[in-house]
């Protein structure tokens, strides 16, 4: 969160990704950097140690919600 903070605060468009052990913590630390409607998406939990292919299925099925939020 806090490196999506400090690029959009650059100006670029910006997407977290935030695996949903972290999401709350995420919501804090996006409200108390004073962007709580920074766009994110929420992945499985856990990703590291988890494969590539693994990885793969979570990039394919997050894909479209991240290009949705740079859209918007």
């Amino acid at each position: 969160m806090r490196d999506g903070v400090k690029l959009a605060r650059l100006g670029l468009p910006v997407v977290s990704l935030v695996t949903e052990e972290f999401w709350e913590q995420g919501n804090f630390v996006a409200r108390s950097l004073g962007m709580p409607d920074l766009p994110r998406v929420k992945l499985p939990h856990p990703i590291a140690g988890m494969g590539a292919s693994y990885l793969d299925e979570v990039a394919e099925a997050a894909v479209d919600s991240i290009v949705e939020r740079l859209a918007r």
